[in-house]
């Protein structure tokens, strides 16, 4: 159950209505649910909403591509709104199922583009060891250009802050329906060392 929503209309301060019409207005034409949270500070929400809309549609990053780097966070945070959010948007784009399967599985998933197998490397790298080796450092600029690798690191730190926005809040997924991941590896809970 959601710890938090987003204010009746009738409840929002100018500032926060001007946020949301502005969002609305733009290339996702709804609000993004961690915007729930982030519109409790309407300059944060504008900046960060903002940010996300140039990351997701405004890169070099071809849109599978992005929505790879997405899931590949999302399953990483076990943010099931995102997951279900951009599993959908993935398959839209035409990210290859069993690439999404495996992801979700947590599988090394078994990549026909070059550019979708460094994408998955780097934030791999990131999430596992917090940095990206020389060699592969030089593999991604290889093949994604300097601009391109840091358009993907934006796009899995901004993520990173949507999963946790989503997860602290429990902005997810409706009761009635079943979240698609497991978290098999999470064993330390608040509270233990």
């Amino acid at each position: 159950m959601s710890r938090i929503s987003l204010p009746a209309e009738s409840e929002l301060t100018t500032e926060q209505m001007a946020v949301c019409k502005e969002v609305i207005a733009g290339k996702r034409g709804k609000i993004p649910a961690p915007m729930f949270a982030w519109i409790l500070n309407p300059e944060l929400a504008r900046r960060t909403q903002k940010l996300g809309e140039i990351l997701r549609f405004e890169t070099s990053i071809e849109p599978h591509l992005t929505e790879l780097a997405i899931l590949i966070c999302g399953r990483h945070w076990t943010a099931h709104l995102e997951w279900k959010a951009h599993k959908s948007y993935a398959l839209q784009a035409g990210l290859d199922p069993e690439i999404i399967d495996d992801i979700a599985a947590n599988r090394v998933p078994k990549f026909k583009e070059e550019r979708a197998g460094v994408i998955y490397d780097v934030a791999i790298s990131l999430f596992r060891s917090h940095r990206v080796p020389d060699a592969l450092y030089k593999r991604a600029i290889n093949v994604l250009g300097e601009r391109g690798l840091m358009e993907v690191t934006a796009i899995l730190g901004y993520y990173c802050l949507a999963s946790f926005t989503l997860n602290t809040f429990q902005l997810g997924l409706p009761e009635n329906i079943a979240p698609e991941l497991n978290d098999p590896d999470f064993t330390l809970r608040v509270g233990e060392k």
